[in-house]
């Protein structure tokens, strides 16, 4: 059985968590940012038995920076060995730049 790799999230990934809960709130529907978050959660939580399960970024052709397409969000992360590192969560229709993926 494959060891079980550690998952942890970037201070501007939780950030753009929070600020989809506060857009669904805005909207008048809290209870579809919970859902919506869940949802992300749960997928990035598959990366702790697959982390080769997402592609990497077009914008970077880079193998350890990876991302899962949930549309209509991108869960953009670090594959490291042992580990992986949720950077952002972002729209699907964003490009990122240099400066998204700056990770603390």
């Amino acid at each position: 059985m494959k060891e079980k790799i550690s998952l942890t999230f970037s201070e501007t990934a939780l950030t753009d968590l929070e600020r989809l809960l506060e857009y669904y709130k805005e909207q008048g529907s809290p209870d579809a940012g919970k859902r919506v978050v869940s949802q992300i959660l749960a997928k990035a939580e598959k990366l702790t038995t697959h982390p080769e399960m997402g592609r990497a970024v077009p914008e970077f052709g880079l193998d350890r920076l990876r991302e899962l397409i949930d549309p209509p969000f991108r869960i953009i992360y670090l594959r490291e060995k042992g580990k992986v590192r949720i950077v952002r969560v972002w729209r699907s229709e964003r490009l990122l730049g240099q400066e998204a993926i700056q990770h603390d």
